[in-house]
């Protein structure tokens, strides 16, 4: 089966002149994605699944303040930077598409789409993507997909998008996914997906620019190995906000942030510990030796580690009380 495909391969890419289409270093991706905006926010978005390895690193692309990319079917890596630096110039979604497609001889098996910071769209599909290949685009939003099972993937995938705005643009984009998998999705299955979310306005450090970014590489189920993730960061933003209401001395905040966070996760030891280590720097001592207690006959390790706290002055308790603590 495997040879089968990498002969199909060749000679698709032999009628698109192979040399100038198709490279090692730029690899194949049949797949379904979209890009999208949240109107309130100014987020942008784009989010991608793919019976391929790690089709995140490949596909989709973004930069906060300018826009989202994605580049797909015979993957041309350039249109992802290349079409960004358009965007940023002031080029319009579909004049930085047109742009990069008149220079391109293998344009017949590209599929990309382009969206800028007012939710303009642009999205191209060239003739010789392998079916069924299609794509949908509109106020905020574009997806496309090819290599599908059947042709109502991206209409499942629109109509996902205008239903769920009642949902952060992170968590709309990944039921777009799950609803292109239920319309039969990658006519070769699953492996691999993934999300980005950036600004709708400039950062400055660049080591700043995504809000969301996450992958699954190869997984049997991706999708939903994609939602955990995100559920995941979202919990994590609670217990960093929990952070910052204990520098802001708001430790009814903070607690409440940490709850939450616990909440998503009960069983995540890391989450339970910091809430513990908090209380005992805010003369919570008894409640947070209870709650290590737990902790420790879970995993002795995290005894261990509250002993090295307090010379890294991360725990500002009394001998007593962290003996307590132990």
């Amino acid at each position: 089966m495997t040879k089968l495909f990498y002969l199909a391969t060749f000679l698709i890419c032999v009628h698109c002149s192979a040399q100038q289409v198709y490279k090692s270093t730029e690899p194949l991706a049949h797949t379904f994605s979209i890009v999208a905006r949240d109107p309130v926010t100014g987020e942008m978005a784009a989010a991608v699944q793919s019976h391929w390895f790690s089709v995140g690193s490949s596909v989709i692309w973004g930069k906060s303040g300018v826009g989202v990319v994605a580049t797909q079917s015979f993957i041309r890596k350039a249109y992802g930077p290349l079409g960004l630096a358009l965007l940023e110039q002031g080029k319009s979604p579909q004049n930085a598409l047109n742009e990069l497609l008149s220079k391109d001889p293998g344009r017949e098996v590209r599929q990309v789409a382009f969206l800028n910071t007012k939710g303009e769209a642009a999205v191209y599909t060239g003739k010789k993507c392998i079916d069924y290949a299609t794509d949908l685009h509109g106020a905020n939003y574009s997806v496309q997909s090819n290599m599908m099972l059947t042709d109502k993937v991206c209409k499942a995938m629109q109509q996902a998008f205008l239903k769920n705005t009642n949902l952060p643009l992170a968590e709309r984009v990944v039921a777009c996914l799950k609803a292109a998998q239920a319309a039969g999705g990658d006519i070769r299955g699953k492996q691999s997906a993934a999300l980005i979310v950036v600004s709708g306005k400039p950062v400055k450090d660049s080591w700043d620019d995504k809000l969301v970014d996450l992958r699954v590489d190869d997984s049997s189920n991706p999708i939903p190995e994609l939602a955990r993730l995100l559920s995941l960061q979202r919990a994590y933003q609670h217990m960093n906000n929990g952070d910052l209401q204990v520098e802001k001395g708001n430790m009814p905040n903070a607690m409440a942030e940490y709850t939450a966070a616990e909440k998503m996760f009960p069983a995540n030891l890391e989450m339970q510990y910091w809430h513990a280590i908090t209380l005992a720097n805010n003369k919570g001592v008894k409640q947070a030796a209870a709650m290590l207690k737990k902790i420790y006959a879970m995993d002795p390790n995290w005894r261990e580690l509250t002993r090295r706290l307090p010379k890294a002055d991360q725990l500002k308790v009394t001998p007593a009380e962290l003996k307590l603590l132990l």
